[in-house]
Parts: structure tokens; C-alpha cells; sequence
């Protein structure tokens, strides 16, 4: 019989795709350990600390420090921007796909 680790406590990879002229980052994909942390390699040097109560705007914060930009646009799944109240866990549960959840990222609108 096998347990599986509840949904706070379960490991989620974030994959970042720049999307038009926005740069790269030098890592794309980011393992989410909500309620434990986030481990961003090389960019940084401590982990980023997210719950999976914690809202988008984490993520976005995130972004932003790494780009160095104020104005980012983010969307999931080339898709859709979700509000940065929504909570992560809640936004990987519905819309997170091969145990990722993709994370578009531009410096201008790039979907309607």
C-alpha cells in the first residue's frame, strides 16, 4: 500500500518559458516543495520559501528580481494570466500537467 505526500507537501517542477522579446533565464525549470521551499540553483543563493498557500504574486516577485524588471506580463500555459491573488497550489492543481506547471513570462503583452 502506497501513500502519497499531500498536496502540501508534494514537489512540483515550474517550467518558465520566455515568450516574445523577453531574455531567458539561465535556469527554466524551477522544483516547488510547497510548504517546504524552492531551490532556484545557481541564479541564487538561498531558496526561494513558498507555501502552497502563498499567492501567484510570489511568482511574479520572483520574476521580476530575476529579470531585473518592474513590468512583467505572466501567463499559464500561453493561456491565460492569472490573478496574483490565486494560490499557487490551487493554479498547479487545475492547470499543472506532467507533475509541471508552465509559466509563461514577456516584457510586453503577448496574449490578449
Amino acid at each position: 500500500m502506497t501513500s502519497e505526500p499531500p498536496n502540501s507537501a508534494r514537489k512540483v517542477v515550474v517550467h518558465l518559458r520566455a515568450t516574445g522579446d523577453a531574455p531567458i533565464l539561465k535556469q527554466a525549470k524551477f522544483k516547488l516543495r510547497f510548504v517546504v521551499s524552492c531551490y532556484v540553483g545557481p541564479l541564487t543563493s538561498l531558496p526561494i520559501l513558498i507555501a502552497g498557500t502563498d499567492k501567484f504574486a510570489k511568482v511574479i516577485d520572483f520574476l521580476r528580481r530575476q529579470l531585473h524588471r518592474d513590468t512583467l506580463f505572466v501567463y499559464v500555459n500561453s493561456a491565460f494570466s492569472p490573478n496574483p491573488d490565486e494560490l499557487v497550489i490551487d493554479l498547479y492543481n487545475n492547470f499543472g500537467f506532467d507533475g509541471k506547471l508552465v509559466v509563461n513570462y514577456a516584457c510586453s503583452m503577448a496574449w490578449g
